[in-house]
């Protein structure tokens, strides 16, 4: 056989594993010479027979062996010689002249010319103490409740006791008839491998422990069962409690990443700031649903506030002590928002490395928003339809149906009754989240709130940066009252942030607006499409942020967008970055 290199680096390492691992195993090891002495023990060596290191490695076999003293020693090493592997049943006696039975597998092992044994001891004290009591059960089986049975080593059954007869029932055989096979053949294998073997036995409601125990000198097999029936219900019902902490767990651990995402989140403003007879009906409606459960559907053009609606259902309603999970449909692959929304099992896909708990799980109990509802992929609107009507789900690559208790709010700034026309939208889904209609007015139809919303966010963002921005000039104010704000509130904002950001006095400094204009009776000026409004103001609020993307002064934070959203946007509307001045 031809010798393998194996480098010194590897050998050491392999080296050091190995021996922590025969050092610090239960059952004891042995090596022994040709000439019955120790050369190699363990710990569990040592502590089984109560001698240290160095002391067993003064002695021989015959020192802790009775049945195998020195005169034996040459016949019984030429055995291991020839058989190569044996296993034994001896006895080993302690330091402390202590005598207790020993099962040892012996290996016959050569090495640099060297002849050992390699010896793996096992104690049978315990064995022999259970054996013992089966047979003295056997002894009385008529007095034993439980089933006491006696098969011969060819698996006839010899005997059984009232108790054990619904075993044979089970088994399907009677007294004195041979045993199935599955059953023959482990009685045979019990036997003859002289080892006791626990089986769990099902019967008539009942779960038995069954030990099948050799009786060697009477020639058969002793089996007694053991009713465990209370024990493993009270561990299945470990296991379900179990089960519970662990989801409770997950849950509660991806709660906290979730709020803690959410904190990181900087809204339009902390509170509805309104004095305009739009907004108060708009409140109405949130006060008139909010104590129910119903699914409410939030309608209004881009940066209206359909978030601080949402909140405002979820904060005075009776999930309130629950989390209100948002889920923008609109930010999310395709591919992922089925993930996103109901979860995965781990190996559901490539990359799936563990369980993960969908939003829906996560908002169990409390509310979820999904934001740009319009533009949730058509392939998962039949699972979303199932939540709303049956309040069950299987997360990715799972059998199992999850229950959830959820309260659904949408929103969208799409037409969804057009979109269900073209057939981008499931009619039925529509009917479901359209239970209770909220419409958010647009600023221009709320133009009384608008002193009170520039005088929040000048405050907002002068405290934010450390400026003292004390007055507002008129003509601005003016400007800001006769401006379309085709971006709403959101848009104001921003010019408000941007006017605070460049002025370094304690008036604030307003650029001047660009409108958009609006078409009334009498006007006939083309109002420009939605598609170029929103290029519009993506244009702007990327000018104004120095075509800076991601972070705190990014266009995507302004926007309220992911950044990823925000480029397909651009490449949408074919906005390109202009190259710098020469």
């Amino acid at each position: 056989m031809k010798s393998i290199k194996i480098p010194k680096e590897v050998f050491d390492k392999n080296y050091c594993l190995t021996h922590f691992t025969i050092e610090k195993t239960g059952e004891a090891v042995f090596w022994v010479d040709s000439n019955a002495r120790f050369c190699y023990v363990n710990d569990a060596a040592c502590q089984s027979l109560g001698y240290t290191h160095k002391e067993l490695l003064c002695l021989a076999v015959h020192d802790v062996t009775p049945e195998y003293p020195q005169n034996v020693w040459p016949k019984f090493w030429e055995e291991i010689k020839k058989k190569k592997t044996l296993m034994i049943e001896t006895h080993h006696r302690s330091r402390d002249g202590r005598v207790f039975p020993v099962e040892i597998a012996i290996n016959y092992v050569e090495c640099d010319g060297k002849e050992y044994s390699c010896s793996f001891v096992r104690d049978l004290t315990n064995r022999r103490q259970i054996e013992e009591e089966i047979v003295s059960l056997a002894k009385f089986p008529s007095e034993n409740p439980n089933p006491v049975l006696r098969v011969s080593k060819d698996g006839v059954v010899i005997y059984a006791n009232e108790g054990g007869k619904p075993l044979l029932k089970v088994w399907g055989c009677e007294v004195n008839e041979t045993l199935p096979d599955k059953w023959r053949n482990c009685v045979t294998e019990v036997f003859h491998s002289v080892c006791c073997k626990e089986m769990e036995i099902k019967c008539g409601g009942k779960v038995f422990l069954a030990m099948f125990s050799p009786v060697l000198d009477a020639g058969y097999v002793c089996v007694y069962g053991r009713d465990i029936t209370k024990l493993k219900q009270t561990e299945e019902e470990l296991r379900k409690a179990l089960t519970e902490v662990n989801q409770l767990k997950s849950r509660l651990q991806a709660e906290n990443i979730y709020l803690q995402q959410e904190i990181k989140l900087t809204h339009n403003f902390g509170e509805i700031i309104s004095s305009s007879e739009a907004f108060k009906k708009v409140l109405g409606k949130v006060e008139q649903v909010a104590s129910t459960d119903a699914a409410v559907l939030i309608l209004g053009e881009t940066g209206t506030g359909k978030e601080l609606i949402a909140r405002a259902v979820h904060n005075i309603s009776s999930r309130r002590d629950r989390p209100l999970v948002k889920v923008n449909c609109a930010a999310l692959p395709a591919s992922l928002i089925e993930s996103e929304l109901f979860g995965y099992e781990r190996g559901a896909f490539t990359g799936a490395q563990s369980q993960r708990i969908g939003r829906f799980e996560l908002a169990n109990g409390g509310t979820i928003f999904l934001d740009e509802i319009g533009d949730l992929p058509v392939e998962s609107q039949a699972k979303l339809l199932r939540v709303l009507q049956e309040g069950e789900f299987e997360r990715l690559g799972s059998q199992i149906t999850t229950k959830v208790d959820v309260r659904v709010i949408a929103a969208t700034n799409r037409n969804l009754e057009k979109t269900v026309q073209a057939g981008n939208f499931r009619e039925d889904l529509y009917y479901r989240l359209n239970v209770f209609p909220i419409t958010c007015p647009p600023l221009r139809e709320r133009k009384e709130d608008i002193p009170f919303l520039v005088n929040h966010f000048v405050r907002k963002y002068a405290n934010k940066i450390g400026k003292n921005i004390m007055s507002i000039p008129s003509n601005a104010m003016d400007s800001f009252m006769t401006y379309h704000w085709p971006g709403n509130i959101r848009e104001l904002e921003n010019i408000i942030e941007r006017a605070v950001i460049v002025s370094n006095s304690e008036v604030l400094v307003v650029e001047q607006l660009t409108d958009h204009k609006e078409e009334h009776p009498g006007n006939t000026t083309k109002v420009s499409s939605l598609k170029e409004l929103e290029r519009a103001h993506i244009l702007e609020v990327l000018e104004s942020s120095h075509w800076v993307i991601d972070g705190k002064r990014g266009a995507a934070q302004k926007l309220e967008l992911n950044p990823s959203t925000l480029r397909d946007r651009m490449r949408k509307y074919g906005i390109q970055r202009p190259p710098p001045e020469s």
